[in-house]
């Protein structure tokens, strides 16, 4: 089992920044694949990014140049710095951990956090 735990959300002005942690604990933290989504009520959940461990990260295009993800793994932390920041990532925030690349690819994941609300105000 895993368990993950956002933190960070909060309100700021357009072109400001936050960090978002995800916290993973348990007997089965591997954070081989590992991802930030987004969902705004009404509106299908979005995949920010996708990292595979030691290989790369996957940013979607509304935030590639403004977006970062990357893990600290003696913390088993997953973190998303986010800059410049737009009305239109008013979101609430999970990150999700899975076994399997392909499931993450497609939004699928075993687990999930509770997710942390972003508020952008113009």
């Amino acid at each position: 089992q895993v368990q993950l735990v956002e933190s960070g959300g909060g309100s700021v002005q357009s072109g400001g920044s936050l960090r978002l942690s995800c916290a993973a604990s348990g007997d089965s933290v591997k954070m081989y694949y590992m991802g930030w989504f987004r969902q705004v009520p009404g509106k299908q959940r979005e995949g920010v990014a996708r990292i595979e461990r030691d290989v790369g990260t996957i940013y979607s295009d509304s935030v590639t140049g403004r977006f970062t993800a990357f893990q600290d793994y003696a913390k088993n932390t997953l973190y998303l710095e986010m800059n410049n920041l737009k009305t239109e990532d008013t979101a609430v925030y999970y990150c999700a951990d899975d076994r399997r690349w392909d499931r993450l690819l497609l939004g699928s994941a075993d687990y999930w956090g509770q997710g942390t609300q972003v508020t952008v105000s113009s």
